[in-house]
C-alpha cells in the first residue's frame, strides 16, 4: 500500500509543480489566461489543505500508517533534498509567479 501512496503522491506533486511553473511562465511572458487563474486557485486550495493538516499532505499522514520509517521523503519518489525543501522551493516560485501575474494584470491597457 505504501508503494501506491508513493506513486499517487508523486503524480499529484508533479501536477502541482507543473501548474506552479505554468503560473511562473504566465507571469514572465505575460500569457495570462483562465488556466493561469485556475492554477492559482488550485495551489491556494492545496495550501489550505496542507494548513488544515498541520502542513502535512494527507498522503503523508496515510503513508505513516504503513511504515515505521518516516524519514524525509518516505512517502514520495523524490530526491531527499527536494522532499525536504519542497514547500520552500515551490512556495517561493509560486509567490514570484503570482506577483508577476498581479503586476502584469495591473498594467494591462496602459
Amino acid at each position: 500500500m505504501l508503494k501506491s501512496i508513493k506513486i499517487l503522491h508523486t503524480i499529484i506533486w508533479a501536477f502541482f509543480v507543473s501548474i506552479i511553473f505554468y503560473i511562473l511562465y504566465s507571469g514572465i511572458f505575460d500569457r495570462i489566461t483562465i488556466f493561469t487563474w485556475v492554477s492559482i486557485v488550485l495551489v491556494l486550495v492545496e495550501g489550505i489543505i496542507l494548513y488544515l493538516n498541520k502542513w502535512n499532505c494527507p498522503l503523508t499522514i496515510m503513508g505513516k500508517k504503513y511504515t515505521k520509517h518516516t524519514h524525509i521523503g518516505f512517502d514520495i519518489y523524490l530526491p531527499q533534498f527536494i522532499a525536504k525543501y519542497n514547500k520552500i522551493i515551490f512556495t517561493t516560485l509560486y509567490i514570484i509567479g503570482v506577483i508577476l501575474i498581479i503586476y502584469r494584470s495591473g498594467n494591462r491597457g496602459k
